[in-house]
């Protein structure tokens, strides 16, 4: 996840770096899946290299990649690496009932 330091989820994530992370699909009654892992929280200046690959890994290449890079730096950008260790089966029905509730 792209983010910055002083967010919740990121001062959340250096805290205890167990974390769930639930996917929505595009469609509001759609499929969703919750991932459970483990966190790692990346800052600038480090963090430029992996945000460019997780830029690529979503809209592919940039027009300026030494743009984007700068960018990134000026922005302080974060980048928030999860490795999941389980996962949900993938769930159809609309938004999970446990969010709802909050």
């Amino acid at each position: 996840m792209s983010t910055y330091p002083d967010r919740a989820k990121t001062r959340n994530a250096r805290r205890d770096e167990r974390v769930s992370v639930i996917v929505l699909s595009d469609e509001w009654d759609g499929p969703w899946v919750q991932v459970d892992g483990t966190a790692e929280v990346i800052d600038a200046p480090e963090s430029v290299e992996p945000l460019v690959d997780y830029f690529r890994s979503i809209s592919g290449e940039h027009p300026d990649w030494a743009e984007y890079r700068a960018a990134m730096l000026k922005q302080g950008k974060s980048l928030i690496r999860v490795t999941p260790v389980r996962w949900s089966p993938v769930a159809t029905g609309g938004f999970p009932a446990r969010l709802a509730q909050e």
